[in-house]
């Protein structure tokens, strides 16, 4: 998304952010920020996945209905061996 927004400054020195942006901040978030003389630029900063994570998501997503079992495995190592030696 590559949106320019107008914000203004309190007199209490805070930015006053559009909803629109404010939609996409998530409390504990973190942010670079960058100060030049004439910008400020924030980047968020892209938080590591933890195991826990990781584990949290594989699990809401569920057994994959594609996944092959155990037996179409070895069919096709068996496949690619034969294959394989085929071209010897």
């Amino acid at each position: 998304m590559d949106t320019d927004f107008v914000v203004k400054v309190t007199p209490e020195g805070q930015i006053e952010l559009p909803s629109e942006i404010q939609a996409q901040l998530h409390p504990g978030d973190k942010y670079k920020v960058s100060v030049t003389e004439n910008s400020i630029v924030l980047k968020k900063i892209q938080q590591p996945l933890t195991w826990a994570e990781l584990s949290r998501r594989i699990e809401e997503l569920g057994p994959d209905p594609n996944e092959p079992t155990p037996q179409e495995i070895s069919e096709m190592v068996k496949e690619v061996r034969r294959e394989r030696r085929s071209q010897v």
